[in-house]
């Protein structure tokens, strides 16, 4: 199992940068596929990048592309979100999950665990 908490959230103007953070506890976490999605208030949970086990695969949202970037450090046990240009639309609570099995994954039933999430505010 695996315990996933986000920070790094908060409250930054049209344009600012914010660079979010996911750190996971228990065992292998370097064998999970790791995501970030965000939620507006009353939307669905969206996808917005992806990163496989070893940090060597990404993947993005059509979105985001171009302006947000997700690492990992697996000797840190953390997968990061680094958020540039950011525009008020994407005003939302964060969230990253965990995968055990599915590469690439776009949609939230393929995570197996979830953080609380961290809630990012972009004013205009």
């Amino acid at each position: 199992q695996v315990q996933l908490v986000e920070s790094g959230g908060g409250l930054v103007q049209a344009g600012g940068s914010l660079r979010l953070s996911c750190t996971a506890s228990g065992r292998s976490f370097s064998s999970y596929n790791m995501g970030w999605f965000r939620q507006a208030p009353g939307k669905e949970r969206e996808f917005v990048a992806t990163i496989n086990w070893s940090g060597g695969s990404t993947y993005y949202a059509d979105s985001v592309k171009g302006r947000f970037t997700i690492s990992r450090d697996n000797a840190k046990n953390t997968v990061y979100l680094q958020m540039n240009s950011l525009k008020p639309e994407e005003t939302a609570v964060y969230y990253c999950g965990a995968a055990s099995s599915v590469v690439g994954g776009t949609r939230a039933w393929q995570y197996d665990y979830w953080g609380q999430g961290t809630q990012v505010t972009v004013s205009s």
